[in-house]
């Protein structure tokens, strides 16, 4: 089947892709981009991130050492929100929240995948504490990273943002029906199986350990996506115990920096955090913590892939299959 189009499902969403491997062979004369190479300088007087400088309010970031959380000052949601009018065709309803940034380090030149353990680990600790105090307040919490100027970020500086709302949002929304319908049909929890059955595969895994697993899941879209699975029974980033919080740095670091050594280049990507939405309360049996990561880069450092034409119009199509990406960012040498 790996050979010839089929199509495969998202568990997670319920939506199909279509994978056609023989389409990886055809010549490429479409854009491409000259790789980027960022200064690597500590501190940056222009960034509206670094410790000292002004931000774009005009509002002075504190000389911070590690990790610091301000609010968005161009928040997509706030606190206050319109009723909505209702309209006999239109519908429309109030979107309240709030969105703050977290700034992963002081240092103007890292990312993600160079920090040290000690620093990563603080990063993941925000994380879990942002979900836990915003998760009392709003229906859901959403952490990402939008990183590299390709994934449309703003700044250089290495940060990430989280924003909150008194809603579900939609892909969330779809995760939590089909988990919980899994679980009410089979008995099982959903990404449980899927840890099994890829464990027991192992042409996707990337990295293992008894608390995580990190693999480029049977319906990826993008060509070297991966899904990063909690095992046991983490709902929340706050419900991680010590030793999947404490084992959690390694396991990420070593795939982010799979993914920098795959083309030698810093890797672009969208990422972010899925756990049970906060507004269940603590119905949140048939959910496993899961972050995804959403990389563009197809063919090398300078070829992306765009989601166009059948994509947009359609369903999601690939031409590189799961299996060929693990395998190949599983021969990324990573060693220390």
């Amino acid at each position: 089947m790996n050979d010839l189009p089929h199509r495969r499902r998202n568990l997670l969403t319920g939506e199909w892709l279509l994978v056609s491997p023989h389409r990886a062979k055809r010549p490429w004369q479409g854009e491409t981009a000259p790789p980027l190479a960022p200064e690597r300088v500590a501190h940056d007087p222009g960034c509206h991130l670094c410790p000292g400088n002004l931000r774009a309010t005009g509002q002075a970031n504190p000389d911070y050492p590690g990790t610091y959380v301000f609010d968005n000052d161009f928040a997509a949601l706030l606190p206050d929100a319109d009723p909505a009018e209702p309209h006999s065709v239109f519908e429309s309803a109030p979107a309240r929240g709030e969105a703050r940034v977290i700034c992963f380090a002081a240092n103007h030149g890292q990312t993600l995948a160079r920090l040290d353990p000690a620093a990563m680990a603080r990063v993941i600790d925000t994380w879990c504490a942002q979900s836990a105090e915003l998760g009392a307040k709003w229906a859901h919490v959403q952490l990402f990273e939008n990183k590299g100027a390709m994934m449309g970020a703003s700044s250089p500086h290495p940060h990430g943002q989280v924003w909150a709302s008194d809603f579900v949002p939609e892909l969330v929304a779809k995760e939590d029906a089909r988990q919980r319908d899994w679980l009410a049909e089979r008995g099982t929890v959903l990404l449980d199986d899927v840890v099994a059955a890829e464990l027991a595969d192992g042409s996707r895994v990337i990295e293992a350990s008894d608390h995580w697993l990190a693999v480029v899941p049977h319906w990826a879209g993008w060509p070297f996506e991966v899904l990063l699975v909690a095992r046991g029974g983490v709902a929340r980033l706050e419900d991680m115990d010590g030793p999947a919080r404490y084992s959690l740095p390694l396991i990420l670091s070593r795939l982010l920096r799979r993914y920098d050594g795959l083309f030698d280049t810093d890797f672009p990507y969208s990422m972010g955090w899925h756990g049970a939405p906060h507004g269940l309360g603590g119905d949140t049996a048939h959910w496993r913590l899961h972050a995804h990561f959403l990389p563009p880069l197809l063919r090398s450092a300078t070829v992306r892939k765009h989601m166009v034409g059948f994509e947009l119009l359609a369903e999601t199509q690939r031409d590189l299959t799961p299996e060929a990406a693990a395998q190949r960012l599983r021969a990324v040498d990573v060693a220390p």
